[in-house]
C-alpha cells in the first residue's frame, strides 16, 4: 500500500491510454455522509499488529466477512511486511476475527516476506483471494492467489499476475466479470518509479491475461499527479461503473478519489476532482497521511467505502450518490 516509488508524473507519451473523458459525460458525483471507525475483535496475535487493506463482502446469509492486512508496527523489528486475516460481523463494523491467519507468509519463498492487500471473489462452492506475496528478501512482490472452500480452508494456488520488465511488483487487485464470464482484473504496478493502474481480461482466476489500454493516468497539478493505485469497484449501476481509486503526489500523500467508466470500460465519463476521502489532521506522533481504499460494499442503508488510514487502522464511509 505504500507508494511504488518517485518517477515521471507526467500524464504524457502513452498513446494506448484511455482516460479521455466523453464528450458529454454524466452528471455525476459523491459525497461522504459519515465516517465510522471499524473494529477487529481477535487474538493477542491479531492485535498486536496495525491494520491495513479492509476488504469486505456480503454472505447470501446476510453477515459481512472481512480480510485484512495486518502489520508489524512500527519501530518493531520486521518479521514480515503482512499477514492476512479473516472475521465476520452482523453489522459491518465490528468483527470477530478467526484464532489463526487465514494466509500467513511462506513456506515457498514468492511470499516468505510476506502477504498484503487481500481481495475475495466469492463464487458458488469457494473463495478465491487474490494477494501480494512478498519474496523473503522483501525486495519484490507478484499478484498471487489462494483458493478454498472456506476462509480457514484456503490452499495457496500460485501466481494469478506475474510481474514483468515493464510492469513490476504486480498487486491490489479488483476483480469485475465480463459479460461472457471472463476476468476483468484491474492491478497495480511499478513503472518508471511509480505507481500505476493496469488492466487485463482472462479466461480464468490465473488468466491466461490479455492487457488491455491503460484505464486512465495521473493528472498534472492535481492531488493525483504523479502515483495511482487501484480501489474497488462500485457496479450496482452496470451502464456506468465506478472506480474508487487511490491517487498521490509525488511525497506519497494518498488520498481516495473516483472515476466512472462506460459499460465496456473503454473509455472515461466522468472522474472526480477533489478527492473524496482524505486523511484526518496528523497527531503529534507523525501519523503516515495516506487513506487507501480496499473495498466497498451496497447495503440496505447506503454505499460503504472501506479504507485504512495511517497504515494502522480502519475506517468506512457512507457515500451518497448525487
Amino acid at each position: 500500500m505504500t507508494a511504488a516509488g518517485m518517477g515521471q508524473g507526467s500524464d504524457a507519451g502513452d498513446p494506448h491510454r484511455k482516460d479521455r473523458v466523453a464528450d458529454a459525460p454524466f452528471d455525476l458525483d459523491f459525497n461522504v455522509k459519515r465516517i465510522e471507525d471499524v473494529t477487529l475483535a481477535g487474538p493477542d496475535a491479531l492485535a498486536a499488529r496495525d491494520l491495513m487493506s479492509p476488504y469486505v463482502w456480503r454472505e447470501p446469509d446476510g453477515r459481512w466477512g472481512i480480510m485484512v492486512r495486518a502489520v508489524v508496527r512500527a519501530g518493531e523489528p520486521l518479521t514480515d511486511t503482512g499477514v492476512i486475516w479473516a472475521g465476520w460481523s452482523d453489522d459491518g463494523r465490528h468483527f470477530t476475527m478467526l484464532d489463526a491467519p487465514s494466509i500467513a507468509p511462506g513456506p515457498g519463498d514468492h511470499d516468505a516476506g510476506g502477504v498484503e492487500d487481500p481481495t475475495v471473489v466469492r463464487r458458488a462452492n469457494d473463495y478465491v483471494v487474490y494477494y501480494s506475496g512478498v519474496l523473503s528478501d522483501h525486495s519484490h512482490g507478484e499478484l498471487s492467489y489462494a483458493v478454498g472452500p472456506s476462509l480457514d480452508r484456503l490452499e495457496k494456488s500460485g501466481v494469478a499476475l506475474a510481474s514483468s520488465k515493464s510492469e513490476g511488483n504486480t498487486k491490489e487487485a479488483t476483480v469485475d466479470r465480463t459479460a461472457d464470464g471472463r476476468w476483468r482484473l484491474f492491478y497495480e504496478y511499478a513503472a518508471d518509479q511509480a505507481s500505476r493502474i493496469g488492466l487485463a481480461i482472462g479466461a480464468d482466476v490465473a488468466g491466461p491475461w490479455t492487457e488491455q489500454p491503460t484505464p486512465f493516468m495521473p493528472r498534472t497539478d492535481s492531488w493525483d499527479d504523479w502515483h495511482l493505485s487501484t480501489g474497488p469497484l462500485l457496479t450496482d449501476d452496470p451502464a456506468r461503473p465506478v472506480m474508487f481509486y487511490n491517487g498521490a503526489t509525488r511525497d506519497a500523500r494518498w488520498r481516495i478519489g473516483w472515476v466512472a467508466f462506460d459499460a465496456d470500460y473503454t473509455r472515461v465519463v466522468a472522474r472526480g476532482i477533489e478527492p473524496l476521502v482524505v486523511p484526518p489532521p496528523a497527531d503529534d506522533r507523525g501519523a503516515t497521511d495516506i487513506a487507501f481504499a480496499a473495498s466497498v460494499v451496497v447495503a440496505e442503508d447506503g454505499i460503504w467505502l472501506y479504507y485504512s488510514l495511517e497504515d494502522r487502522r480502519l475506517a468506512r464511509a457512507l457515500i451518497r450518490r448525487s
